[in-house]
């Protein structure tokens, strides 16, 4: 009998009719009475409830979610009371139901914001914890004469170590992470992540479950009409249109966004680099329509890529998380990931992708968006079951690899000539191959499909074999001084050792120089989007470190 009213509601949820609004609100009236007998009925009713609250037909269905998913907690805890198994609600796509626990190793970032946060809540998982080898290496440097055990016992007692220099009342974690804080700042991410420790979050029934987060919100966006479907979105159109409203955040709010971004990542077993080292300086919030909201940040200097800028959203729909992006630009080009949190993509996720490529432009510059091979399959059997290729090709991006558009455009008329033909698994991992690649208005097609990041760093890696003798200190110092002899000026920054490849520095033009200098320096401060613009303004620069990125790597020997 559950499982046939959650059918319905499964139906009625994407039936924005007047009718269908009255079928959804008798269906979560009669399930509120229900104890629901199975723990995937009550996954499937939590997923329900919450892609209702996030797009409801009217204020009734809103509150009426709202209540259900506020006495979640209590059905979770009834289903542990009768001993039932609560293992399925760690599963990735569901993980965060309020009364479940995540378990993972984070790393010494999200440590460091959760366990000061949820007092008592995130410790130690000693019974998933395998490796005594990882606690040997860093422990005795932070606990006095645990190396009289270590270096010459079997079987070592680390966790009783480590319990007896814990003070009362305080927690193992907290110990650790309090001990490591005293060492150089350099070392304590290192130190931390060398103990690979996993750790348990039970953060019952707060506002870091999927249950219960929310945003602050614009006025509710009542899902009245249908869904905006992926063949009603044309990119270039949506690039076309006027800015989207934009408010910068006070530093204060811009912290507490922050925080709520790293939260709902890792309740969701996820670690964005974005909003681990958000610059609580510099997050903006866009109004994107339809009560969607994004919230994008850039990251703090002293953990900037040395090359590509990066920025990282908060996809939000009526208050309620329901994505990321992140971007990597230089220049023009951004490298951009996507994901719409599971239980929201039957939502109108191509319609919110063409609304964050389009605050990406607006605020970065940006005309020239690339797809990574994993987000669209290669060693990624989500992506592959879900038909990523499709979606972002229907959108109008291309493979970069010209075999791999001869493919594409004979899997397209195979669906012309076969109606309901489905691309094969093996087709789509041939596909997944390659990067995909947009290019909007005043971009120039072509000029990025052979560049990588990474073939300009395997550059500096050849020029360090060849020329150091593997010396990385010897080439940065090098790489400063004849770098900041070329400019004119003394510089320093992670942007020298890739200037340091360009032949002819030493010949641009006085103005191109001091551009060059303006650009090293914006990388070592302020607002990241500035150095990337300034970027944009140099065309010489954007020649030499594309010609360099787009070479052939040499091959293994």
């Amino acid at each position: 009998m559950d499982n046939a009213l959650l059918d319905q509601l499964d139906q009625s949820k994407l039936d924005f009719t007047p009718e269908g609004a009255r079928a959804a609100g008798n269906l979560l009236a009669e399930l509120a009475k229900r104890p629901l007998s199975t723990i995937d009925s009550l996954i499937r009713y939590h997923e329900a409830l919450l892609f209702l609250r996030a797009h409801p037909h009217n204020a009734g269905i809103l509150r009426a979610a709202d209540r259900e998913l506020a006495r979640f907690h209590a059905r979770v805890e009834r289903a542990r009371a009768e001993g039932s198994d609560l293992s399925a609600m760690d599963e990735p796509e569901v993980s965060g139901i309020a009364g479940s626990a995540v378990r993972a190793v984070l790393s010494h970032a999200t440590a460091s914001s959760l366990v000061p946060r949820y007092p008592g809540q995130v410790e130690i998982d000693w019974e998933a914890h395998d490796q005594p080898g990882r606690l040997a290496a860093a422990l005795p440097e932070l606990l006095p004469l645990l190396e009289e055990d270590a270096q010459v016992e079997a079987d070592v007692p680390y966790r009783q170590w480590l319990e007896a220099a814990t003070p009362p009342g305080s927690i193992g974690v907290a110990t650790i992470l309090k001990m490591i804080g005293k060492a150089e700042p350099q070392r304590r991410q290192g130190l931390y992540e060398s103990l690979d420790l996993p750790l348990c979050w039970q953060p019952g029934d707060s506002a870091a479950t999927r249950t219960r987060m929310r945003l602050e919100s614009g006025p509710v966006f009542y899902q009245r009409g249908p869904l905006i479907r992926r063949k009603d979105v044309s990119l270039a159109d949506e690039m076309a249109r006027g800015p989207l409203p934009i408010r910068k955040l006070t530093p204060s709010e811009g912290a507490r966004i922050l925080e709520i971004a790293s939260d709902t990542s890792a309740i969701r077993y996820r670690e964005l680099h974005g909003f681990q080292y958000g610059d609580r300086r510099y997050v903006y919030q866009a109004e994107a329509g339809r009560g969607v909201r994004l919230y994008l940040c850039g990251v703090r200097p002293q953990r900037r890529l040395p090359l590509r800028a990066y920025h990282a959203a908060l996809i939000v729909k009526n208050g309620v998380p329901v994505g990321y992006a992140e971007g990597l630009s230089l220049f023009e080009r951004m490298e951009m990931g996507f994901n719409i949190y599971y239980t929201f993509r039957q939502g109108e996720s191509a319609w919110i992708y063409a609304r964050t490529l389009r605050l990406f432009q607006q605020l970065l510059g940006v005309t020239c968006f690339w797809i990574d091979p994993y987000q669209i399959g290669h060693e990624n059997d989500e992506a592959i079951q879900a038909g990523a290729f499709w979606f972002y090709r229907k959108l109008g991006f291309r493979p970069a690899a010209a075999s791999a558009e001869r493919l594409a455009f004979a899997e397209e008329q195979r669906m012309e000539q076969r109606p309901g033909y489905r691309t094969p698994a093996r087709v789509l991992r041939r596909l997944a191959e390659t990067p995909m690649v947009y290019e909007g208005a005043g971009a120039t097609p072509g000029d990025w499909d052979r560049f990588s990041a990474r073939k300009l760093g395997l550059a500096a890696q050849r020029r360090m074999g060849e020329a150091f003798g593997g010396d990385a200190a010897r080439m940065r110092r090098v790489s400063v001084k004849r770098v900041s002899r070329a400019l004119g000026a003394d510089v320093d920054g992670s942007l020298t050792l890739a200037l340091s490849l360009i032949d002819g520095l030493d010949q641009w033009t006085p103005a191109e120089k001091r551009l060059v200098v303006g650009i090293i320096r914006a990388k070592a401060g302020g607002e990241e989007s500035r150095c990337l613009r300034l970027m944009q303004n140099h065309p010489r620069l954007r020649k030499a470190l594309l010609e360099i990125g787009s070479r052939e790597p040499l091959r293994s020997r």
